[in-house]
Parts: structure tokens; sequence; C-alpha cells
């Protein structure tokens, strides 16, 4: 009865330390380039190597994390030629789902919609940079998911989680936080409108400045969130 127990035990361990890992690299308190030990980790999480074992080979499945022999672990260096690629297939999934939303018949479109319009430009702005973005996170995904395709939607999930760190180092920077409000906004009024050509137009324009963004500033963001463990 006792080894029947310990299977779901570790099993839930592991899926525990396993988001927490992930968390912590998505909010910076793990570095790319950071190593510890599976000891370490154990210490840390309050549980045994094994499911610590567990989460880290999951992670290492996922593309954050590598095994460094004879060194423990290690996450994993930025890929920037990676990132390039899954920012154009964002483009190609949101620029789909716009044109989608745009052709609906009047009076159909999504009520989250509104509820977007609502939170972007009819309220009063976030003051912290790292909650606008898990907002613009899910302002991204909700345009997809209202778009009706649901394996669409989970594709365009996965990316985002992939590309989570990055968009995040880009709301450390006030005019972005600003910018993002604005720019927002007048997607969702080109949508609402029906003005499909207007709207991937701003969007394509809000993700590449995004992107650009994104390449000035994250070497020397990772530089600064080293010193700092933001």
């Amino acid at each position: 009865m006792t080894n029947i127990n310990k299977a779901p035990r570790a099993q839930g361990q592991a899926e525990r330390i396993y988001h927490q890992l992930k968390q912590d690299i998505f909010d910076f308190r793990l570095l790319p380039g950071d190593r510890f030990s599976e000891s370490e980790i154990a210490a840390r999480m309050g549980a045994s190597r094994t499911p610590v074992r567990q989460a880290l080979y999951a992670l290492e499945q996922e593309g954050y994390v590598a095994v460094q022999p004879r060194s423990g672990w290690q996450v994993k260096h930025i890929d920037f030629d990676y990132l390039e690629s899954l920012y154009d297939l964002r483009v190609v999934l949101e620029l789909e789902a716009v044109k989608r939303l745009c052709a609906l018949p009047p009076g159909s479109q999504p009520d989250i919609l509104l509820a977007l319009k609502t939170f972007w430009t009819d309220s009063p702005p976030l003051p912290d940079g790292q909650e606008v973005a898990r907002y613009d996170e899910q302002f991204h995904m909700d345009l997809v998911l209202a778009a009706g395709n649901p394996e669409m939607a989970r594709v365009h999930r996965d990316v985002t989680e992939k590309i989570r760190i990055v968009r995040r180092m880009d709301f450390t920077k006030t005019p972005r936080v600003e910018a993002t409000y604005a720019e927002h906004g007048a997607i969702l009024q080109a949508i609402m409108a029906r003005e499909t050509e207007e709207a991937q137009n701003r969007l394509q324009q809000h993700i590449a400045q995004s992107q650009k963004e994104v390449r000035t500033i994250t070497l020397h963001t990772l530089h600064q969130a080293r010193q700092q463990k933001l």
C-alpha cells in the first residue's frame, strides 16, 4: 500500500516543481545561463530529488533547461533565430483570427471584444508593467480564441508560452506599456468596425514593434535582470 501511494505523491510533487521552475524562468528568478543542481532545487522546494529530476526532464523536453555533464543543470540561452520563427507563426495566426472576426455579420461578434475594449480603452491603465504583460498575452490569446478555431487557439497558446520571457522583458520599458494600450485600442476599433485591412495592418505593426523592442533590449535586459533578479 505504501508503494502504491508514493507514485501519485511523487507525480504531484513533480508537477508542482515543474510549474514553479517554469514560472521562475518567466519571472526572471532563473535566467538564461544560470546553473543549478538537483540538490539545490530539492532543498528549495522541500522535496526529494526524484520529483525534481522528473520536473527537470519535462522542462528539458520543452527546451527550457539542459543537463550539463558533471555540472548539474542550466537554463538554456535564448535562441533568437527560433524566436523569430515563433513570431512569424504568431503573426500568421493572429492575422487570420482578425480576418475571421472582421468577417462576422453585424451583431454576431463575440462578447469578449466588448470586454477587451472596456479594459484597454475605457479603464485606467495598470501601473505594473509585468501585470500589463500578462494582460497583453491574454488580449492576443482572446483574439485568436474568439475566431472560433480551437486548434488554432491551441497552437497560438503554445507559441505564446514559448515567447513569454522575451515579451515580459519588453514590458520593463514604460513607453511600451503606454503604447500597448493605444495600439490594442486601435486594433479593437478596427475589428469592431469590420475594417479588415486596417485591423490587420495595425496588428502587424503592433507585433513588429514589440519584436523590434525585444531585439534591442533582450541582451541588455538579461544583464540587468541577472544583477537585480527582477
